[in-house]
């Protein structure tokens, strides 16, 4: 479970923690990430692999990456998450530290030690930091919820469903495939 602390801190602090440590920080507040495990690992692999695919065979502009990928979220020093994946279509929000602003897609998959930082508190900060479309998969409910900020639709489906994105217009993941792999 993601516990904050009392200090204020920056992304100084991040990078100064222990070898091995993975935390994010949200308005100054270090959250400490529990390493995930082989259910998580599975989705996030497939989706990753779903999502690449798609942009390599359209040639297209946007970038797919996976955690650990550091993410600046607001360009200030307080705000620094990894999502576990994020696609990223500027590619002037890239460097060799990560992305410098918001993403314009993001995938959380909720853990039992991130579903409020999931559903509340990276909801609350995706949508206000300018992220396009946040999905957030949580596969003990058997459920996705796909939150469009841009036309302000929000989508909730099943590991049975297939789900369209919506920052693309014809790529369709098809979560039947990911719940054979995970026997769900």
């Amino acid at each position: 479970m993601a516990f904050a602390q009392e200090k204020s801190y920056t992304i100084d602090d991040i990078y100064s923690l222990p070898e091995g440590s993975r935390a994010e920080l949200i308005d100054g507040q270090i959250y400490y990430i529990a390493p995930p495990g082989r259910r998580h690992q599975t989705i996030a692999r497939e989706l990753f692999s779903s999502i690449n695919s798609y942009i390599k065979s359209k040639d297209g502009s946007c970038e797919s990456f996976f955690a650990p990928f550091a993410v600046f979220l607001n360009e200030d020093d307080t705000n620094y998450v990894e999502p576990d994946i994020s696609v990223i279509c500027d590619p002037g929000k890239l460097n060799d530290k990560g992305c410098t602003g918001a993403p314009d897609w993001i995938i959380e998959i909720v853990s039992p030690g991130s579903r409020r930082m999931d559903y509340f508190t990276k909801l609350f900060k995706y949508r206000t930091a300018g992220v396009r479309e946040y999905w957030i998969v949580d596969p003990e409910k058997n459920r996705i919820l796909v939150y469009n900020f841009e036309s302000e639709d929000t989508g909730d489906y099943t590991f049975a469903d297939s789900v369209k994105a919506g920052i693309y217009n014809d790529l369709l993941i098809n979560f039947s495939n990911i719940a054979d792999l995970l026997n769900i």
